[in-house]
C-alpha cells in the first residue's frame, strides 16, 4: 500500500495547491508563514499545537507562539487533547501541570477532552464512520494547525496530518480507536498502513468539520525521529532545520515536508527516511490523497526571496552547512 515507497514528484497526479515558505526561524519568521493563510480563519480559532511532555526539548519555542497569539490571534485558544499513553499529559489534572511547567502561560490553553467527548462523521473512510474528539473542538469556528514537523516512533513521521488525527481524539475513546484493536491486551497493536490510514480518517473529520476554515503551518526545526510525546527522552536531532511552511492543503503542506527531507543528501536524510520508511509513514501521504484530503503537487512560493517559486530541492541545497545557526533560531549565509 506503498507506506515504505517514496512517490516522486513528477509520477504523482492531480492539481497543484501553494505552499508558502521561509527559512527564517524566528517569531518574525512565523508571522510571515502564518500571514499567507490568516485569511481562513475567521471567529473563534482553535490553535492546535504540541504542547509537550514535561521540558519536551524540542517544541515550538513559546516565545515565538506567544508573539504570534498576541500580534495575529488575541482571540485564539491554544487546543490539547490528554494523553492515550501514561505521562505528563494523561489526565487533565496533570496535564494542567505540564502545561505551566513548559511555559504556556501567556494565552488560554483549553484540553478538549476535559469535559467529554464527541462524535464527528467520518466521510469515505474504510475504517470509520466517526471519530471520537474532545467535547470542545466543537466550541470553535475555525481551526490552524500549528505543527512542530518531526519524526514519529508509529507515525514514521509528524506533520499537520499527525497533529489533527492524534492531536484533536480524545485521549480515552477517539486515541484507542486509532491505536487499539477492540478486545486487544496491546495497546498498540494497530500499526504501519492501518495506524496511518486511521490517523488519516480521524484528521479527516476534524478539518471536513471546519470546511474552508482551516490552516496548516509546519515548522521544520529541531526534526528529531522522535516525536514531542517522548519529552527529554527524544533521540539528538541530526536533521538539519530547514524553515517554516504554511499552506490551506494538509496534504501539500505534509508532503512537501517529506519532500524537501528526501531531497537532502542521502548522509543528512538517513536517519529520518529510515523513521519514515520502517513505519510505513508515507502511507500517511497517499492515503490523504486518496481520501481527498489535498494534493499531493504544490508549487512552493518563496517568501524571502520575492514571491518566486521553488523546489523542494532547491530549499534542500540550502540546508546543512549553507545555513549556519545563530543560537537564536535565525539562519544567514
Amino acid at each position: 500500500m506503498g507506506g515504505s515507497a517514496y512517490i516522486p514528484f513528477d509520477e504523482r497526479s492531480g492539481g497543484e495547491s501553494v505552499v508558502y515558505f521561509t527559512r527564517e526561524l524566528s517569531p518574525a519568521g512565523l508571522l510571515k508563514a502564518y500571514d499567507e493563510v490568516s485569511g481562513a480563519l475567521a471567529g473563534k480559532v482553535a490553535v492546535k499545537l504540541h504542547t509537550g511532555e514535561p521540558h519536551g526539548p524540542n517544541i515550538i519555542p513559546r516565545p515565538w507562539v506567544k508573539e504570534l497569539m498576541q500580534k495575529r490571534l488575541d482571540a485564539g485558544t491554544i487546543v490539547e487533547t490528554n494523553t492515550y499513553y501514561e505521562g505528563g499529559r494523561h489526565n487533565t489534572e496533570v496535564h494542567r501541570k505540564t502545561i505551566q511547567e513548559n511555559g504556556w502561560t501567556f494565552a488560554p490553553v483549553d484540553i478538549m477532552d476535559a469535559d467529554g467527548t464527541a462524535m464527528l462523521p467520518v466521510r469515505g473512510g474504510k475504517w470509520f464512520t466517526e471519530m471520537s474528539v474532545g467535547k470542545s473542538l466543537l466550541d470553535y469556528e475555525s481551526l490552524l494547525a500549528l505543527t512542530h514537523f518531526k519524526g514519529h516512533a508509529m507515525g514514521g513521521f509528524g506533520g499537520s496530518n499527525k497533529n489533527i488525527g492524534i492531536g484533536c481524539a480524545d485521549g480515552r475513546v477517539g486515541k484507542k480507536m486509532i491505536h487499539t484493536t477492540p478486545g486487544s491486551s496491546d495497546m498498540w497493536d494497530i500499526a504501519e498502513e492501518e495506524l496511518m490510514e486511521r490517523m488519516t480518517e480521524s484528521a479527516k473529520a476534524a478539518i471536513d468539520h471546519f470546511g474552508r476554515n482551516v490552516a496548516f503551518v509546519n515548522v521544520m526545526r529541531n526534526m528529531s525521529v522522535s516525536c514531542d510525546c517522548e519529552g527529554t527522552a527524544a533521540q539528538p536531532v541530526v536533521t538539519p532545520d530547514v524553515g517554516i511552511l504554511s499552506s490551506l492543503d494538509m496534504l501539500a503542506i505534509d508532503q512537501a515536508c517529506v519532500d524537501i527531507v528526501y531531497a537532502m543528501p542521502p548522509d543528512v536524510r538517513h536517519d529520518m527516511v529510515e523513521r519514515i520508511e520502517s513505519r510505513r509513514g508515507l502511507r500517511q501521504l497517499t492515503y490523504m490523497a486518496e481520501l481527498g484530503v489535498g494534493n499531493a503537487r504544490y508549487k512552493i512560493v518563496d517568501l524571502d526571496n520575492g514571491g518566486r517559486e521553488v523546489t523542494a530541492a532547491d530549499i534542500a541545497a540550502q540546508v546543512g552547512d549553507t545555513w549556519v545557526d545563530d543560537g537564536q533560531g535565525h539562519y544567514a549565509d
